[in-house]
């Protein structure tokens, strides 16, 4: 019996005071298999650190902004792109103020997105769509 690889990931769609929500674009050069560039910030958890906390290093190191509420989870998925590995992602909503800065060695660009935009949007990440079709961001 082969060994499967458990991962936990947290992703956070961030809302600003005029109601829009986050996406990044993940660089084609850090992330060539990625073929839906645009995603909610977030990463994996750094095992025996609490999920928000994760959660919240994320935030900073992607897009040095603070997350200013508590945030609220609204989906869990299973990501199992092969028989190696398991990705538990759990996507959170939150608040916050101020415009990114972002790491442009993982994300080249960021735009802010009512939740009807993002459904437009060509390029975005399977599961944020998931959610947003299930109508799980209210």
């Amino acid at each position: 019996m082969t060994t499967m690889i458990l991962q936990v990931g947290v992703k956070v769609f961030l809302k600003n005071k005029e109601g829009k929500y986050l996406l990044i674009r993940r660089s084609p050069v850090k992330y060539p298999d990625v073929k839906d560039a645009w995603d909610i910030v977030g990463g994996r958890i750094d095992p025996g650190s609490p999920l928000l906390e994760n959660l919240r290093r994320e935030v900073r190191e992607e897009t040095k902004l603070e997350i200013t509420s508590e945030p609220r989870l609204i989906a869990a998925q299973d990501i199992i792109p092969n028989a190696e590995k398991h990705v538990v992602r759990l996507s959170y909503v939150a608040e916050t103020v101020g415009e990114p800065e972002l790491d442009r060695s993982e994300n080249i660009e960021y735009r802010w997105f009512t939740v009807e935009e993002m459904k437009k949007q060509e390029g975005l990440d399977t599961y944020v769509r998931e959610i947003l079709d299930k109508k799980l961001l209210q």
